[in-house]
């Protein structure tokens, strides 16, 4: 695969001035150092959107979004890494030189080309077909009208009709010039078999007599279709959809998200459907947020698509309870990816389509209002019903939404939903959060993985090993497999922001809250402050890792970075915060905009009543002493809960007096640290 040149990439990305950037979408006005808008990735009345142009950040106190140039460019525009470096590109006239493909890529770019070239020139032509034809509008737009769709609806989503005819499209594409083995690959047209399963040489069209649903991808290139037959009696199945092709992969599209994204962002949150005509309902009623993921089981690629837009989801239900209970394990699957999940039930017999179009635009709309719940809360309800009179059946339903619990990375959203579980199924709290912890405390060793920890202390979960909530690694499209190998990035430059599909750090336990804010604090000063001297011949990054010799960082993400600044300082080069946000992780990036940004500025009221106010970068000696003592203190706290605890074990003598000498040393070193520190950190914060 061609790849653009990395000397290209820093050329982009040294060439684009962010403040320049983020102006073409918000209008930005000064404010001490920084910069500041409303944000543009949420409504508010008031500006928590900042622009660092001496550090090339951007960052929302708001809703979190944050990261430098190329971020904004994927977060605004709901693009991949590649996509943005393109976009930058071309704003700062900078051409992208790629390097040669051999004969054998340069063909199988060709063959894809054709492929989206012919899709749609077919999506063009069943356009045609249902506007222009006697067939198309007495059957096809007949159909639309009757579902309540109007001239716009059809437009935007470029609806369409095939004739019933079995050779129309096959012939209209020969006599614009299309070869057929294009018509074949997308699976327009199929071959005809003879008895003995060989090609026959015959041709024939694979939707006839169908309303077509063109299928986009997210850059709205059309990849595919779904037909619905309108003959009553039709043996054939009533929804038909293209086959798998190069580039038409079902489980890595969602219906209608090229249309819902810019929505989606906006109103951050997506609707979820299961089928074409719930998303032109809902869409032409206004709620254009919305998706579908058309009739396939929810995929981790799907997820994925939902999170680069918000971090929010609401599953649209009918009221069918069997259909219910079969899609439980796709919403599993997104509160593991990290999202936040509502649910809405309809009433039986229909759906979001039957439903608006009963009630109106507005009525559909205050229902989604007032029968929205949380997930846990919906199938605690859903599972508790089914058990309600059998003590064994009611055992497994609460063990089925502990899984579910499991898998949320929030450990506050954890708590309150053991809470909420214990009171719909009547059981003790701590009993439930006893079996809580076997369960999670089996899968981690099933798994060689604890990063779904439960705490010790109180039974109450922990967070998750790392400071951000992971997405399952993802199963990329071709597209984007064969974008990352061009360009040499990593699935983390098409994950959203927050997010990492890296590895987990399977051999590190759950990181209690406060070690994490200490480790987060070496980190912020090393990322900051690594070249400010704080005497002749240190500089900070140097003390930082004099000090702490070969203390490692629990806390899976500021391992990460820690590392990294390593690596810098070995090869040279002071760890710079311009450097890690265009780093290819995703987590990196938006860890390390999150270090780097304050949310208020020193008025400059004070310099003008000659008042002086200590800066950090004035006090950086007693920041890094004070960081190194308070990670010190809680590694030590750590082990001395650890040597605390096993005097509840049986030992020998022998062994009670060595772990009793253990305890005195570490309580010592306690203590002298409280000293050094003039502080006290509470054991019960541990």
């Amino acid at each position: 695969m061609a790849r653009i040149p990395k000397e290209t990439i820093d050329q982009i990305i040294h060439l684009a001035d962010i403040v320049e950037v983020v102006g073409d979408f918000v209008s930005l006005k000064k404010k001490g150092q920084n910069m500041w808008a409303c944000c543009p990735f949420h409504h508010e009345k008031s500006p928590s959107f900042s622009v660092a142009p001496a550090k090339g950040l951007y960052k929302c106190f708001g809703c979190g979004k944050a990261g430098g140039v190329v971020q904004f460019i994927m977060d605004i525009e709901g693009s991949s890494y590649v996509e943005a470096l393109k976009y930058l590109a071309k704003k700062y006239g900078i051409e992208i030189q790629e390097e040669e493909k051999t004969p054998e890529q340069q063909l199988a770019q060709n063959e894809k080309d054709s492929q989206f070239i012919v899709s749609n020139w077919a999506k063009d032509h069943y356009h045609k077909l249902l506007l222009e034809t006697e067939e198309g509008q007495s059957i096809g737009l007949s159909y639309l009208r009757q579902r309540g769709l109007n001239q716009h609806t059809i437009q935007t989503f470029e609806l369409g009709y095939s004739l019933d005819l079995w050779d129309d499209l096959l012939k209209a594409g020969q006599k614009e010039g299309f070869q057929a083995k294009y018509l074949e690959k997308t699976g327009l047209t199929v071959i005809r078999e003879d008895e003995q399963g060989k090609d026959s040489g015959r041709r024939y069209d694979r939707f006839r007599g169908r309303v077509m649903f063109p299928i986009h991808n997210v850059s709205g290139r059309v990849i595919g279709f779904g037909a619905r037959t309108l003959k009553a009696n039709d043996k054939t199945a009533k929804y038909l959809n293209s086959p798998e092709s190069e580039i038409y992969h079902k489980s890595d599209v969602l219906y209608g998200l090229f249309q819902a994204r810019q929505a989606i962002r906006s109103e951050e949150v997506c609707y979820l459907v299961e089928g074409y005509l719930d998303v032109l309902s809902l869409y032409q009623g206004g709620i254009k947020n919305v998706v579908a993921s058309s009739g396939t089981s929810l995929t981790e690629s799907q997820i994925r698509l939902i999170g680069r837009y918000s971090e929010n989801v609401t599953v649209l239900y009918d009221g069918d309870a069997a259909g219910i209970r079969a899609s439980l394990r796709g919403i599993d699957m997104l509160l593991e990816g990290g999202l936040n999940v509502r649910v809405v039930l309809f009433p039986d017999g229909d759906d979001p389509d039957s439903y608006i179009r009963k009630v109106g635009d507005q009525r559909f709309k205050e229902h989604l209002d007032s029968a929205s719940q949380d997930f846990i809360s919906f199938k605690t309800a859903v599972v508790a019903k089914e058990a309600a009179q059998d003590p064994v059946k009611k055992a497994e339903a609460i063990r089925d939404v502990l899984q579910s619990i499991a898998k949320v990375p929030d450990p506050i959203k954890r708590q309150v939903f053991l809470q909420q579980t214990s009171g719909a199924f009547g059981i003790d709290e701590q009993v439930l959060i006893t079996e809580y912890n076997k369960l999670v405390k089996n899968v981690g060793q099933k798994y060689g993985s604890s990063s779904a920890g439960a705490g010790a202390a109180g039974g109450r979960p922990a967070a998750a090993a790392g400071s951000s909530p992971r997405v399952p690694a993802p199963s990329m499209s071709p597209e984007e497999e064969a974008e990352m190998a061009m360009y040499g990035g990593s699935p983390d430059d098409f994950a959203p922001a927050g997010t990492s599909t890296k590895p987990a750090h399977d051999d590190m336990e759950p990181v209690p809250d406060l070690v994490q804010v200490c480790e987060r604090e070496i980190v912020r000063l090393m990322v900051l402050y690594a070249a400010q001297p704080l005497s002749e011949e240190i500089a900070v990054a140097q003390y930082i890792f004099g000090q702490l010799e070969d203390t490692p960082l629990r806390t899976p993400i500021y391992a990460d970075l820690l590392h990294l600044c390593r690596q810098e300082l070995e090869q040279g080069r002071w760890p710079d915060v311009r450097h890690f946000i265009q780093h290819s992780r995703a987590d990196i990036r938006a860890t390390v905009s999150d270090l780097a940004t304050e949310k208020y500025d020193l008025s400059p009221n004070w310099t003008t009543h000659q008042i002086y106010v200590p800066r950090e970068l004035d006090q950086l000696q007693q920041a890094c002493d004070n960081a190194i003592l308070r990670l010190n203190k809680v590694n030590v706290q750590r082990e001395l809960s650890v040597q605390l605890d096993a005097l509840r074990h049986p030992m020998d003598e022998l062994t009670m007096l060595e772990t009793l000498g253990t305890i005195k040393l570490l309580k010592d070193m306690d203590n002298r640290l409280g000293d050094l520190l003039g502080t006290v950190i509470p054991r019960g914060a541990m």
